[in-house]
Parts: C-alpha cells; structure tokens; sequence
C-alpha cells in the first residue's frame, strides 16, 4: 500500500513541490500564470521582489550540477531570500553521516525552504515526510524519476510560443528511459491536453510499456517527425544506463539526429527544444541549436519565473503576488 504524496497539506494546497504526477489542469496553469508575472523582473533596475524577505532557502544538491543549481541560486535571490549552498558532494554524508542527520543539522539551522537533487529516485518525496512541517522541499531532480521545475518551464515555453496545448503533436527524441526531464513533460503534456505526444529512440532507450505514459513510440524519427509542431531532444544519460546496449555517438546522430533535412519535415514553424546540456553532433546539429526555431535559450531564461513561481507558490505567496509584484515594480521604477 502506497503512502499519500506528501506534496499537499492539509488544506489541499500545495505544500512541497516532488512531482507533476498527480498535479490537476488548474495547478498547472496557475503556475504558468504566476511564472509570467515574473518574466520581466530581470528587465528592471531593481531585479528584486521581497515576497521571501526573511526566508532561508538551502540549495541541497547531492549530484553535480551547474544550469540547475545556479538557476535556484539566482530565483532565490531575485525573491530577496537568503541563500545557503550546502556541497554535499563532499560533505558530512561522505563520512557516514545520515540524510537524517544532515537534515536535521540544516533545520537547526532554521532553513524554511530546501532545493533537493538526487541521484536516487524518490529522494525528494523521503526528505518531505521527513522535515519538520515548516520546511518546503522543491525537487530539483531525482534519478530517473521527475524534474517538476523544467517540466514547468518547458511547459510554460511552449504555451508561449504556441498558445493552447490541445491541438499540438508533441515529438520527445532520445533517451526517454533515463530521463526524468522526458517523464516530468510527458505527465504535464498530458495533463495539459496535449493533442499528441510522440516519443522516438530504440527500444532499449524506451520504459517498459511506454505507451502507458500516454504516448505513441516511433522507432523512425522521419517518420514521427511528420507535422510535429514541438520538437524536443534529449541527451544520452549514459551514467544512468547499465547493461543497456545503445548505439554509439556516431550512429545515434546518424539514426536519430535532428538536423535541418530533419526539421523541415516537422510543420514551418516547429519550435526546438532541448533541457541541456546539448551534445551537439550527437542529438541535435548545431546548426539547428542555434537556429530560427530553437527556444533552448528561451527555455533556460524561462526557467528563473518558473522556480520564482515555485517556490513563491508554495511558501504560501502566490495569493498576494500580483499585488506586491505590482507594488515593487513601481517601486523600483521610482527608485530608478
């Protein structure tokens, strides 16, 4: 018998953020929504909004990361948080010390607000039943299991450049096994009514009945590529593979490479997408990275209103935000 998300308290709202699984329609959206209040934040003289003024926010990242890590870093800054980075790489938990313990130093610590990456799937959701009921825990990653804040942020490029979800074919490239970014989209894609999601790669880099996720499989990505109108590539997580034949580099870019002879079979004005890190020459040209129709940029700009509208969301701001976003930026416009 499985325990209940943690991710709502008792009132129903949100209290953690772990996963998109499970997040209705509305919840989705009202992120999107509050993400666009903050899209112009960065354009201002003064780039802070105090809505988590007085707050501590604690980056706890067990795996390496560089665009991830910083862009909660930046977002907690730019809602006028405090900010703690704890290297757990090379921290206590290297020496023996527990999760627990470690957990329980930085409570003591009085953090309100933990920013969890994990290697191992689920190991967000085990530190949110575990934290005193005044900390919020927000997923930066686990495993292979989900990537709530760039699903949103993929989610909310999309809606963007494309307005509604429902009419659009959806094509994923790669390694869909491995990658909680494709299993973050793929539930919100869903969610949000997507017309049609296609995800493309061999065999050995699909789940185990993937078409269970609401999906259509294609082994020919000419094929699948057909009218697409959203493009998404994804990397091969070989640290993450196991026993797992794959092709190598070469023939991987030659079979499901997305180059421009590629992309002009998808519809004129397909988007491009990619979480990165992009390995050029290997699931995408770099003519097309870099190309008219790729938002990967967009996508990494959009990523800071998306963790603002996260974490604001869920430390109980997301009622008063219009209001003193509103207030800050004419504050800031006098100020200027």
């Amino acid at each position: 018998m499985s325990l209940p998300s943690p991710q709502f308290n008792s009132l129903g709202t949100l209290q953690h953020f772990l996963t998109l699984d499970g997040l209705d329609k509305a919840t989705l959206t009202s992120i999107m929504d509050t993400a666009e209040n903050f899209t112009q934040v960065g354009d201002r003289v003064i780039k802070n909004v105090p809505l988590l003024r007085g707050k501590t926010v604690a980056n706890l990242f067990f795996e390496n990361s560089t665009r991830t890590r910083t862009a909660f870093e930046l977002a907690a800054k730019r809602l006028s948080a405090d900010l703690l980075n704890v290297d757990l790489v090379t921290s206590s938990t290297t020496k023996g010390e527990s999760l627990l313990d470690t957990l329980r130093v930085l409570e003591s610590l009085q953090c309100d607000m933990f920013i969890v990456r994990h290697g191992e799937s689920g190991a967000a959701d085990f530190i949110a039943r575990h934290v005193k009921p005044t900390v919020n825990v927000v997923n930066g990653g686990d495993g292979q299991a989900s990537h709530p804040t760039q699903g949103m942020l993929d989610m909310f490029t999309i809606r963007q450049h494309k307005g509604a979800f429902e009419p659009l074919c959806v094509v994923i490239i790669g390694d869909i096994r491995h990658s909680r970014v494709a299993r973050s989209g793929i539930a919100a894609l869903n969610t949000l009514g997507a017309g049609e999601i296609r995800v493309v790669g061999p065999r050995t880099l699909m789940p185990t009945n993937v078409e269970s996720l609401g999906v259509t499989w294609y082994s020919d990505v000419d094929v699948a590529l057909k009218d697409a109108d959203v493009i998404m590539g994804l990397r091969l997580q070989t640290e993450r593979m196991s026993g797992i034949t794959v092709p190598s580099s070469r023939e991987f870019f030659s079979t499901y490479g997305l180059t421009r002879e590629r992309l002009s079979l998808a519809k004129s004005d397909a988007i491009v997408m990619h979480p990165g890190p992009t390995n050029r020459g290997v699931e995408i040209a770099a003519d097309v990275a870099d190309g008219p129709q790729s938002v990967i940029l967009d996508q990494v700009t959009n990523g800071l209103a998306v963790r603002m509208a996260v974490m604001s969301t869920i430390m109980g701001n997301a009622e008063p935000l219009r209001e003193a976003s509103s207030q800050d930026a004419s504050e800031g416009v006098n100020r200027g």
